[in-house]
């Protein structure tokens, strides 16, 4: 089996229908209230031992081992619950259903697309207030100082970031190693969504959550990345070799890996993405990714898109090939 973990080709056609299921219904307002993702369950409890621990009268290296036990602690926790929810699932009637539902609310296909087609939508209706409204589902910017040009860079450079950590690596993670894996991932994520800011106030609190996120990242963005270049062949006005080149310039980046699929769609697209961006009342001068066009357009949202549809299907379509490839190695 090449899946010894997950539960092979059981395990991959539950991913392929909670994909299906989030596709549908992933972004309603009364299923996040109901059942809300476990990546945001780990970041509410982050946000809240940040309030705690992270206090600036504190001294660096208090700092730096309180962020180091919180990101390792919760951590182990998610994968302590994921490997007692896959005992659960393979232990009692309808397990699978209680599995699914886990999955479901773990893998984020709907959002991105919805947010960019509402935020698309009040563009070009030239309303710019809604605009900001609409993509701050998709982005940690500070959406009440963006421009035109702004939110769209912010809607794209959400896109990339939420197609690789909330389709990708959920759906690498448990391919590899079932509910641990997938829990594992979310609290990686949940986690740096709030303290992985390389910022002064997380500078130090923080330091282990990047780490995390960037080593355990780094084979999903890798993936991302492939799905989102082979998308651009077939999107019109994509350009898949600048995103080869827009991936190798962005190697040194601080964002490190998870710089990766930001930087393909930035060379896709021939746009700047990343750079300076606000936090309160202090502007953070990031270097920017890729070398195109600041200046992003409403039709730049649109072929982005475009793009990642096309790589979602992609995805869809990888891990239907790995389920066939189990499938077939099972039955030889």
């Amino acid at each position: 089996m090449l899946l010894p973990f997950s539960g092979g080709v059981d395990a991959l056609l539950l991913l392929i229908i909670a994909m299906i299921l989030d596709a549908c219904i992933g972004d309603a307002r009364w299923l996040a209230r109901l059942l809300p993702a476990p990546a945001t369950l780990f970041a509410t409890i982050t946000a809240r031992l940040d309030r705690r621990l992270n206090r600036i009268d504190r001294t660096d290296s208090t700092r730096r081992l309180r962020g180091a036990l919180t990101a390792l602690g919760l951590v182990a926790l998610a994968i302590l619950l994921g490997l007692a929810l896959s005992f659960v699932a393979r232990s009692v009637r309808f397990g699978a259903v209680l599995e699914l539902l886990v999955l479901f609310r773990a893998v984020t296909l709907r959002l991105p697309w919805a947010v960019m087609g509402r935020t698309l939508g009040a563009l070009e209706a030239g309303n710019l207030e809604a605009a900001r409204d609409a993509v701050a589902p998709l982005t940690d910017r500070q959406c009440w100082s963006l421009d035109h040009h702004g939110v769209v860079r912010a809607a794209v450079e959400g896109m990339a970031l939420r197609f690789a950590c909330g389709m990708v690596a959920p759906a690498f993670w448990y391919a590899l190693f079932g509910l641990a894996g997938l829990l594992g991932w979310a609290a990686i994520d949940g986690v740096a969504r709030i303290i992985g800011h390389d910022v002064p106030r997380f500078r130090y609190f923080g330091a282990v959550a990047r780490q995390l996120q960037r080593i355990a990242g780094f084979p999903a963005m890798l993936l991302a990345v492939l799905a989102l270049l082979l998308a651009a062949s077939f999107v019109p006005h994509g350009k898949a070799l600048a995103g080869v080149r827009g991936v190798k310039a962005a190697r040194r980046h601080p964002w490190g890996t998870m710089a990766l699929p930001v930087a393909a769609v930035a060379g896709i697209l021939d746009l700047a993405l990343g750079g300076p961006r606000r936090e309160g009342e202090m502007v953070v001068k990031e270097p920017w990714i890729g070398d195109g066009r600041a200046r992003a357009l409403a039709r730049d949202l649109r072929v982005a898109m475009a793009l990642y549809i096309v790589a979602a299907l992609i995805m869809a379509c990888l891990v239907m090939g790995a389920g066939v490839a189990v499938h077939y190695q099972l039955w030889t």
